[in-house]
């Protein structure tokens, strides 16, 4: 099955597809790991959650003729996508990056676009850097008699809550903003959904579920080396563990 790689920009509803398939793609997946010195103990590696991913498209062909190559319905005009791909990146967009027939479906920002031309044909070859984003969020407190009205069971007057099976192309982003109307919410989301081990990564057939605007639980945030911190103590004579 060929594959078809695409960049969304939610906030013009404009995707761009990529005339030709590069040959390879590589998304680089980390987390945050810590290593720490405890005298008398030795080392420890510490798990601090997920990092940003990131992804770098190279020598990815814009062409200049029509080649029987070409993703349907691709336009052998090279430099009309590199303006595209440029204005985004000068304007820092935030967009979903999307690989058909994979999970791939992450929200990035390009950081780098090197481009230029080779064999005389007219074609442009471009390397594509870019990296995973995400919004900043502060904790939202409740306040009694405040926040935005939750669906009610029609029965108790209680807040229902919903589930939904997650269709291909589906993101937690899309969903949150769905739901709730809001996409910085996915992590929340993601928190009702103990086995969403990843937020970035959700996969058909998923049943989730929908909880109330009001009954959604704080992003995970929690810090492994905080809690490492907390349980040594001084004895005079270096570090311990409780």
């Amino acid at each position: 099955m060929l594959r078809v790689m695409s960049f969304v920009d939610p906030a013009a509803s404009r995707e761009l597809v990529l005339p030709v398939t590069p040959s390879q793609y590589f998304w680089r997946h980390p987390a945050k790991l810590e290593t720490v010195r405890l005298d008398q103990l030795g080392e420890a590696t510490l798990y601090g959650g997920y990092a940003m991913g990131d992804c770098t498209l190279r020598d990815v062909l814009l062409p200049a003729q029509a080649y029987p190559f070409l993703v349907p319905g691709a336009r052998a005009a090279p430099y009309e996508y590199l303006e595209t791909l440029e204005t985004w990146c000068d304007q820092g967009a935030r967009l979903q990056w999307m690989v058909s027939g994979t999970p791939v479906n992450a929200a990035v920002l390009i950081e780098e676009i090197t481009q230029g031309e080779r064999d005389g044909t007219n074609d442009v070859y471009i390397t594509i850097v870019m990296r995973q984003w995400q919004k900043l969020e502060t904790p939202v407190l409740a306040l009694s008699g405040g926040g935005a009205a939750s669906p009610r069971d029609s029965q108790t007057g209680a807040a229902s809550t919903k589930t939904y099976t997650v269709q291909a192309g589906d993101c937690l982003w899309t969903l949150a903003e769905k739901y709730y109307g809001d996409g910085t919410q996915y992590k929340r989301l993601a928190a009702a959904n103990p086995a969403i081990t990843n937020p970035d990564l959700i996969y058909p057939g998923q049943v989730l579920t929908i909880p109330p605007a009001g009954g959604l639980p704080a992003a995970n945030t929690d810090s492994p080396s905080a809690a490492l911190a907390a349980s040594l103590q001084w004895t005079g004579d270096g570090w311990t563990m409780e």
